[in-house]
């Protein structure tokens, strides 16, 4: 049963042409407006389809789908393990694990989360993944079923609405309880997606504190103001802490399948219904076992100081 958006036009409304009443009461954006023009039903007053130039009476029923189009997609559904932490007819938020790509590319073509999405929500919803995790990271990753709930999702994380927690085993034992890290971040010329902090690049900004230390590593919380591709990864390996088992900005671990880095939380207002959503994903195992464990070294352990050219929060 396909899903609607509604409004009833109220007195004030009556007489106005349709397109402005869709603009103004479900925000939605021009791409989106014109696949609803094309679809069947995608408009409709009392159930009627209409065209955005229909004049509006009051008492009428606006309404819009809301659920994705058969777009074509070239990701082949293969079934597989998808750990759901919320559900509804708007939102797949999952919990990923280490290790599994999100999307199809060279070298994985069907191996991939977006694979698994698509055997398990079928084709007629376009795989639509609205953050973005490494695949050696897991953790909470928001799907969205509709380009309407995409959309208002993508404009969240454009205003800074969403809030995002991570956990992260790191080298070394951080001297500081807590801090800012506020250091623009960059491409690395001709290294693909490698990333740097260059006083050129976008502005970006990540708050940790220190959860726990082992004997040379420290389990920290983090939190984004900015998304920046391998925004912590970068600045944590800027700071002389790189994630454990980050084999781009510090050492790999035959051990790990990725880097010890984990989407731990999630909160973002409802695309639809505007309830503010909380999700939580527990720490992997793994990160205990990493956290105690000394790796070899010829020096006793030290608590590094920090850098003056950053902005620290104790």
């Amino acid at each position: 049963m396909p899903n609607h958006l509604t409004h009833v036009i109220t007195a004030e409304e009556s007489g106005q042409p349709v397109g402005p009443l869709l603009r103004r009461h479900f925000g939605l954006s021009a791409g989106l407006l014109r696949r609803l023009k094309l679809r069947e039903g995608g408009i409709t007053l009392d159930g009627i389809p209409v065209t955005v130039r229909a004049t509006a009476q009051e008492g009428q029923c606006l309404a819009i789908l809301t659920e994705g189009a058969r777009e074509p997609q070239d990701i082949l559904p293969v079934p597989g393990a998808l750990d759901i932490v919320f559900e509804d007819a708007h939102l797949l938020i999952l919990n990923k694990p280490a290790g599994l790509p999100v999307h199809p590319s060279r070298g994985h073509y069907l191996d991939t989360l977006a694979n698994r999405v698509v055997a398990y929500l079928g084709p007629e919803i376009p795989f639509r993944a609205v953050n973005r995790l490494d695949r050696g990271t897991s953790g909470l990753l928001c799907l969205a079923k509709s380009g309407l709930a995409a959309q208002r999702v993508s404009a969240q994380l454009a205003d800074r609405a969403i809030s995002r927690g991570y956990l992260a085993v790191v080298e070394g034992r951080l001297a500081v309880p807590s801090g800012i890290i506020d250091a623009p971040i960059n491409r690395v010329p001709g290294r693909g997606i490698m990333r740097q902090i260059d006083a050129a690049g976008k502005p970006a900004v990540t708050h940790f504190e220190v959860v726990r230390r082992g004997p040379r590593r420290t389990l920290v919380a983090l939190r984004l103001e900015t998304g920046r591709t391998h925004q912590i990864r970068v600045h944590m390996a800027h700071l002389g802490h790189p994630v454990t088992g980050d084999f781009m900005y510090g050492t790999e671990l035959d051990t790990l399948d990725g880097q010890a880095l984990h989407a731990a939380s999630l909160e973002l207002n409802h695309p639809i219904t505007g309830e503010r959503v909380r999700l939580t994903a527990a720490m992997p195992g793994y990160f205990e076992g990493l956290l105690q464990t000394t790796p070899p070294c010829h020096s006793e352990p030290s608590e590094e100081p920090c850098p003056s050219s950053f902005c620290w929060h104790a």
